[in-house]
């Protein structure tokens, strides 16, 4: 049988699973969107850029339910990445994990599965958002092998409605 791009991913997944422990990487349902929420509001550097909403979220799992992953141990979320695949590039945000659970290998887990999930889909190279000021994620980031790059600048506009 010929798998599908989703089951592909799926598939990615289950194997990363597999070998992560008593913490699971596994994308995210609507059902946890209220803690990701409660997570980002602890765990994410949250100064300069617009406020989290539900209805946001919500749009992104409706979007694309597979780009939002989670680490996950027991019933607790202790991390989260978003890796957004526009068709083209490979986009990673809101890599966060929770205070009391740094420095135990759960950021680089869900750097991983991101990577493996952007390879899946067909991407070639991935980006991450990281604050300046962040300088607590410039040394995860280094440590998975991501360098700044000094060519681009981000330009941002609030869309306003």
């Amino acid at each position: 049988m010929q798998r599908t791009l989703p089951h592909k991913v799926k598939e990615v997944c289950a194997i990363k699973l597999a070998r992560l422990g008593s913490v699971m990487i596994r994308p995210a349902t609507v059902d946890d969107l209220g803690a990701v929420l409660e997570l980002w509001a602890e765990a994410a550097e949250n100064e300069n850029r617009p406020a989290d909403t539900h209805a946001a979220l919500a749009a992104l799992h409706l979007r694309d339910p597979g780009a939002l992953l989670l680490a996950v141990d027991g019933n607790e979320i202790v991390g989260s990445v978003i890796a957004g695949w526009d068709g083209w590039r490979c986009h990673l945000y809101r890599l966060a994990v929770a205070p009391s659970r740094r420095r135990q290998g759960i950021g680089r887990r869900l750097i991983e599965a991101a990577e493996e999930r952007f390879r899946a889909l067909g991407g070639t190279r991935a980006d991450a958002m990281v604050l300046d000021n962040n300088t607590g994620a410039h040394g995860a980031w280094s440590a998975a092998g991501y360098r700044r790059q000094a060519e681009w600048s981000r330009w941002v506009k609030p869309l306003l409605r």
